[in-house]
C-alpha cells in the first residue's frame, strides 16, 4: 500500500502519550508529511503540531487523516466515525493502524467507495504476493534484529537511515510493521500475511536495486521468540541480508509475553540469526549492537556499551544517547566491499 501525504494525526482523546504512540513515532521520524494533529476535549497527547479541524487541514494541504491514537484492544471508538465520515467528505483519505479494520465499517467503507477515497487498514495487507525465492538480487540490505520483539528495531533502522543519507548514501526505510507503515507511506504488515507468502513479501518489498543502495529493513520479533520466531524468520530470508543489527534491551528481565523465559544469550542469538540469514546471503554477518538503555544511568549505559564492545569486538550504541555513527562506518566498509 501507499499513503498519500501530508498528514492530520488524529489523537482522539488519548488518555496519555503513550496512547498516542503511533501519532508520535510519525511526527518524530516524517515531520515534514505531518502538517497538524486534531484532538478531542480530554486528549492529554500533544504532538507540538498546529491544532487543525477537518476543513482547515484540507485546505492547508492535508491528504490523508491518521488515526494515530489506539484504545484498549485495538478498536475503533464508535464515537470517532462521525469525525472520519466528515474527513472523507473533505476529500480525505484514512490510514489505520488499528487491529479493527475501517474499512469493516459501513458507514466508512460505502462512503469511500462512493466518493473515491482510499481506506488503509495498514495491519491488514491487501495485495497478493509470491512465494520467496531466495534468488540473489542486486542491491545492499541492513535488517534490524533482536533479542525479542518491541525492543527498538523500528527506532534503529529508522536511525540508519537518517545517518545514512546525512552521509550522501543512497538508503531507503523499508517497513514491516504498521507504525513504520504509516511512517514510510508504504510497506507490508508482514505478521498479518500468510505464512507461506511473508518471505516472498518481503523480496518484493527490498526488489533489485542499484549496487550502492540500501534497503534499511525494520525488523520484527526474534527467531529465538517462541511466539513469534516463524515471521522473524521469514523475514530474515526474505530480506537477504547483507548485515544485521542486533538489538538488545540489558535491562529486560524475560521475553515478552512469557515471564517463564528469560532472554537468550546474545552469542546465541547473533549465531541463530547470522545462521538463517546465510540461508539467503552467505555474506550476511552482524556488524553491531543497537541498545536500548533508557532504564540505565550515563554511567552504567556506557560501561554496558563498552563491555559489549570489547565482548564481540563490534559497535555497540544507543541511538539516543550516541548516535549510530559507528554503525553506519561498517555499513560503508560494506558498500566498499562490494563495490570494488
Amino acid at each position: 500500500m501507499r499513503i498519500e501525504t501530508p498528514y492530520l494525526l488524529f489523537l482522539g482523546d488519548a488518555a496519555d502519550p503513550l496512547a498516542a504512540k503511533t501519532a508520535a513515532g510519525i511526527a518524530q521520524w516524517r515531520p515534514e508529511n505531518c502538517l497538524g494533529q486534531m484532538r478531542l476535549p480530554g486528549c492529554n497527547a500533544d504532538l507540538g503540531l498546529p491544532d487543525m479541524g477537518i476543513a482547515e487541514a484540507r485546505a492547508a494541504g492535508v491528504r490523508t487523516l491518521v488515526v494515530g491514537a489506539a484504545n484498549r484492544g485495538g478498536n475503533l471508538n464508535e464515537a470517532w466515525v462521525p469525525l472520519l465520515i466528515q474527513a472523507l467528505e473533505a476529500g480525505l483519505d484514512l490510514a489505520s493502524g488499528l487491529h479493527q479494520k475501517l474499512a469493516d465499517i459501513p458507514a466508512l467503507a460505502g462512503l469511500a467507495a462512493s466518493l473515491g477515497r482510499q481506506v488503509h487498514d495498514v495491519r491488514h495487507p491487501t495485495g497478493t504476493f509470491p512465494i520467496g525465492t531466495g534468488e540473489k538480487r542486486p542491491g545492499l540490505r541492513v535488517l534490524a534484529v533482536g533479542t525479542d520483539c518491541s525492543i527498538g528495531k523500528m527506532y534503529t533502522a529508522l536511525a540508519l537511515e537518517r545517518e545514512m543519507q546525512a552521509r550522501g548514501m543512497r538508503a531507503t526505510f523499508r517497513a514491516t510493521g504498521q507504525t513504520g507503515i504509516l511512517i514510510a507511506g508504504s510497506g507490508v504488515s508482514v505478521d498479518a500475511v500468510v505464512s507461506d507468502f511473508v518471505a516472498g513479501a518481503v523480496e518484493q518489498l527490498c526488489p533489485a536495486n542499484a549496487p550502492n543502495h540500501w534497503d534499511v529493513v525494520e525488523g520484527q520479533a526474534s527467531v529465538l521468540h517462541p511466539s513469534y520466531g516463524g515471521v522473524t524468520l521469514a523475514l530474515v530470508h526474505g530480506s537477504q541480508p547483507d548485515a544485521l543489527v542486533m538489538c538488545h534491551e540489558p535491562t529486560r528481565p524475560h521475553m515478552r509475553g512469557l515471564p517463564h523465559r528469560p532472554l537468550p544469550h546474545l552469542a546465541d542469538c547473533i549465531a541463530a540469526h547470522e545462521a538463517a540469514a546465510r540461508l539467503t546471503n552467505p555474506r550476511a554477518k552482524v556488524v553491531g549492537f543497537s541498545l536500548n538503555t533508557s532504564a540505565l544511568s550515563e554511567d552504567n549505559a556506557q560501561r554496558v556499551l563498552l563491555e559489549l564492545e570489547e565482548r564481540f569486538g563490534l559497535p555497540a550504541v544507543d541511538p539516543l544517547r550516541t548516535g549510530v555513527g559507528p554503525l553506519v562506518d561498517q555499513l560503508e566498509e560494506i558498500e566498499a566491499h562490494a563495490l570494488a
